[in-house]
């Protein structure tokens, strides 16, 4: 794909989110114009002296749907990228961080902070460090159990994050059982299923920041991430340390889920589905498949929340069934084409 075309994409998905973001902004029981949204920005960012929208107007669209359209963009970018890179390790276009049992075992993690006060002593950050850490000892079983003879098998990649998420689910279910906290337990569940309700400034800071370093060296990254696609034999042959790559992207690919899985909850297949269309639309070279996926999974999470907001209103439908019933057929059909991407892998 030449540059003018990757540039093309970069403005139209841009595009799109921008209008995606007013969109989401505007979705409530209170009804806030486009115009009225722009003002409000322009006037918090500095650039005009008046706005003519109300106190309460103004604390609805930067205190509550700003926040929220943000995360919601975060977390998209960050599972797409994610998901697009644990594809590029494992040579296999239906692998991501849900699959692979990140996400369970940062749920592990989360839970056994929510419910027993785990990692307390860290404060605010208690949350996000125990996501990390269970999505690590989760992704990091996996490996393990997938690998023969020194080599890693993809349909034993496969099972064993099917099998670590079972179990590491069963865990966080005992855990909840247990528990006699019934708030907690509620916090659990919604949590568990997904969504970005709890959106707030002070919380979409940590995601943000980890997503700008995972992608930058992600992007750094990307012609070792180019030549796995070529085979474990072809990278070795130019150079590329196999074993301490893998090491390196699972570390970040883990922080980086463990981190947004702490402020959303499990939303799945959302690394599964995007990666693949942009390879699809553009090709496979990481040098473009990053910055799309990145794009695309933002445009994602925000439309399926505002699904999540209008499709039981005035409840609020956990974002991750909206997800999942989109990643799910989707998934199944890609099982049935696996050769189209990456081939069967190795």
């Amino acid at each position: 794909m030449n540059n003018s075309k990757f540039y093309v994409w970069l403005v139209m998905l841009s595009i799109v989110l921008l209008c995606s973001g007013i969109g989401a902004i505007m979705v409530g029981s209170v009804g806030i114009t486009p115009a009225l949204i722009i003002e409000v920005l322009m006037y918090k960012l500095g650039i005009i002296s008046f706005t003519n929208a109300s106190n309460a107007q103004q604390i609805i669209i930067m205190e509550l749907r700003v926040p929220r359209v943000l995360l919601a963009m975060i977390v998209g970018a960050s599972l797409a990228i994610c998901g697009a890179a644990i594809q590029a390790l494992v040579k296999n276009s239906i692998a991501d961080p849900y699959i692979l049992g990140v996400s369970s075992g940062a749920s592990v993690g989360a839970t056994s902070v929510i419910l027993l006060g785990a990692f307390s002593f860290l404060g605010v950050y208690a949350l996000s460090f125990a996501a990390f850490l269970g999505a690590i000892v989760a992704v990091s079983i996996v490996f393990l159990l997938a690998r023969i003879g020194g080599r890693t098998s993809m349909i034993r990649l496969l099972l064993s994050g099917v099998a670590i998420s079972m179990v590491l689910s069963a865990l966080t279910n005992f855990m909840l059982m247990m528990s006699k906290e019934q708030g907690g337990i509620q916090a659990v569940m919604h949590w568990m299923l997904g969504s970005l309700g709890g959106a707030k400034w002070n919380n979409i800071g940590i995601p943000a920041v980890v997503f700008v370093i995972v992608f930058t060296l992600l992007t750094l990254s990307y012609r070792q991430l180019n030549a796995l696609l070529l085979g474990t034999e072809t990278a070795a042959t130019l150079g590329i340390n196999i074993e301490r790559f893998r090491i390196f992207i699972i570390i970040i690919v883990s922080l980086l889920t463990g981190v947004v899985v702490a402020v959303s909850g499990s939303i799945g297949f959302v690394g599964l589905i995007v990666p693949h269309i942009v390879r699809m639309l553009v090709g496979s070279n990481y040098k473009v498949v990053l910055p799309l996926s990145a794009l695309l999974g933002a445009i994602f999470i925000v439309w399926a929340d505002m699904g999540a907001r209008i499709a039981i209103a005035p409840e609020e439908m956990p974002i991750g069934i909206i997800t999942a019933l989109c990643g799910s057929p989707f998934f199944i059909w890609m099982l049935r084409r696996q050769r189209y991407a990456f081939g069967e892998g190795e």
